[in-house]
């Protein structure tokens, strides 16, 4: 189950892929998965105009580290002009996939007929993979969802597309863009695009543990398994899953000591590349996530939902601990 996916000419040693959300998947965090075993990392999307008219945001999410390759930058935007022209641009950075975004489901971005709206346009994605296949020389790859509304269940049509106009793979996830996040995954659809393309397909929704990654690539043949929401606060899962590939064993939950700790490391990784007022405004989300499941969590989201500074954050994270252990003595 664990094999290595070629994407164009980029070999990855391995098939677990961090995948690209707003506001989660920057450079800390993806440093953290990357050393837990995620083998290809995902940046948050980018905007394809942003990058033509050099804004500074966007320019702050495409840094990377050496360290983090393989990584794919991902793109948005309906333009293929513009895709193309912001492809060109950033060609030279130290990346290995540019993959274009047709998944985001979100009405700022598919109100303006890019993410999961250009599911509703295959002509103009045919256009969209062609212009930006043929302007640079790293592989273009597409993330996809089922598609627009269930009267449009068009990922097969999508992937056929974007296959024949340059696609270097395909990630697919089960769910409409209507459905954003609820419901269930239909990953049924993932199987049917992996049988009509011959490009890599690689399968996304409801991946939240070991047992459903095996069942992800039992149940659809996709050849890598992309992890999004179930790595938030939570990217020991990529260790766990590679151990269980490796060995049939599954790791241990890890204890609230080395939640705390990997908090911290995040925090100060964040402080490091994005100083500490904007990190700490950021860690608020990821601390909620870590701590989601333990004891006294809620008090403990509370708690740091106000946080300006490392020591603060630091300081509370040790009370709460400290709390623990006098709960457990008791």
């Amino acid at each position: 189950m664990n094999k290595n996916l070629v994407i164009g000419n980029i070999k990855i040693e391995g098939n677990l892929v961090l995948g690209p959300m707003a506001g989660v998947t920057d450079l800390p965090f993806r440093l953290l998965c990357k050393e837990q075993g995620a083998d290809l990392l995902y940046t948050e999307m980018v905007s394809a105009k942003g990058i033509e008219y050099n804004n500074k945001n966007t320019n702050d999410l495409l840094s990377i580290e050496e360290v983090e390759r393989p990584i794919a930058i991902q793109l948005f935007g309906a333009d293929p002009y513009f895709l193309s022209e912001a492809a060109k641009r950033i060609e030279d950075r130290n990346f290995d996939i540019l993959d274009i975004n047709m998944g985001c489901p979100v009405p700022k971005v598919t109100n303006n007929g890019e993410g999961s709206a250009l599911m509703k346009n295959p002509k103009l994605v045919g256009k969209i993979v062609a212009s930006v296949a043929k302007a640079i020389k790293k592989p273009v790859t597409v993330k996809i969802r089922k598609g627009f509304d269930d009267d449009n269940i068009n990922a097969v049509e999508i992937a056929k597309i974007a296959e024949a106009n340059g696609a270097a793979a395909i990630a697919v996830h089960g769910r409409t863009r209507m459905q954003f996040y609820s419901g269930k995954a239909d990953w049924d659809i993932i199987a049917r695009v992996k049988e009509a393309v011959s490009v890599p397909v690689i399968g996304n929704g409801d991946v939240f543990d070991v047992y459903d990654a095996i069942n992800l690539v039992k149940q659809t043949g996709c050849d890598g398994i992309m992890l999004a929401r179930g790595a938030k606060g939570n990217p020991w899962i990529f260790s766990q899953i590679k151990e269980y590939f490796a060995t049939g064993t599954i790791k241990a939950k890890p204890d609230i000591n080395e939640v705390i700790q990997m908090i911290l490391r995040q925090a100060r990784l964040a402080i490091k590349y994005k100083g500490e007022f904007t990190a700490m405004n950021q860690m608020r989300k990821h601390i909620a996530w870590y701590v989601s499941g333990y004891p006294n969590a809620a008090k403990l989201k509370n708690n740091t939902s106000h946080i300006k500074s490392y020591e603060e954050l630091e300081a509370i994270l040790y009370d709460y601990l400290e709390g623990l252990d006098i709960l457990e003595a008791n």
